[in-house]
């Protein structure tokens, strides 16, 4: 037997887009759409299947994200001060996809979204801006309210969903700058991780390793 010694779905730079979203942050869920919905390149090459749906949108108002888990048996794991393992959702974001750097800079972000972990009983969402490891640079600090979360947790699973606001952004002109470097991870205590492009064992903080996603226009 050929011993594999590097994973298929690291010989590829990867593209997807980023479909407009015609709603806002309001008290009813967000309808981002199947079209809305991005894929996972790892399970896909690797023929797994997708435990969670990840979908994603963008208006001016920012970027829209929304996360659904089922199938659970487990109860979740989600701690505050263990927010690289906890159970839901961490975000890349390049709002310059400058895919030549291996350090971030001040237009590189990442996020962890939990659908627990918040509040005296830790029964309410959280989202937390995340250091990058090795940063040449950080981005403006984060504004009280710049990302909006909320969840709903259910008999086998949940859903969750962000508005990572423009304001939560640095250097988010989509006019200008249309590519943003991305990528996602959902991390379950239970069925594992389900990433864009690379997974567990990859340096997942390097830039220069995030999908570009395009922010389509009508």
């Amino acid at each position: 037997m050929t011993e594999r010694l590097i994973a298929p779905h690291f010989l590829f730079r990867y593209c997807i887009d980023c479909l407009p979203y015609k709603g806002d942050w309001s008290s009813k869920p967000l309808a981002l759409t199947t079209a809305h919905r991005l894929p996972s390149f790892p399970g896909q090459l690797e023929g797994a299947s997708d435990y969670a749906d990840v979908r994603l949108g963008w208006n001016s108002a920012g970027l829209f994200v929304a996360l659904k888990v089922t199938g659970k048996k487990r109860s979740l794991w989600c701690r505050a001060n263990r927010l690289e393992d906890s159970d839901g959702l961490q975000l890349w974001i390049d709002t310059r996809n400058l895919r030549t750097l291996h350090r971030a800079n001040r237009f590189c972000h990442r996020f962890a979204l939990m659908p627990a972990g918040d509040g005296p009983d830790q029964n309410g969402p959280l989202a937390v801006d995340v250091p990058i490891a090795r940063a040449q640079e950080t981005p403006k600090p984060l504004a009280r309210g710049a990302v909006k979360v909320r969840a709903d947790l259910f008999g086998d699973g949940y859903t969750l969903e962000a508005l990572i606001t423009a304001q939560a952004l640095t250097g988010f002109q989509p006019e200008d700058h249309p590519r943003i470097g991305f990528n996602y991870a959902v991390v379950d205590h239970e069925f594992g991780w389900q990433t864009l492009t690379l997974g567990v064992g990859f340096p997942l903080d390097d830039p220069s390793l995030w999908a570009t996603a395009e922010l389509i226009r009508e």
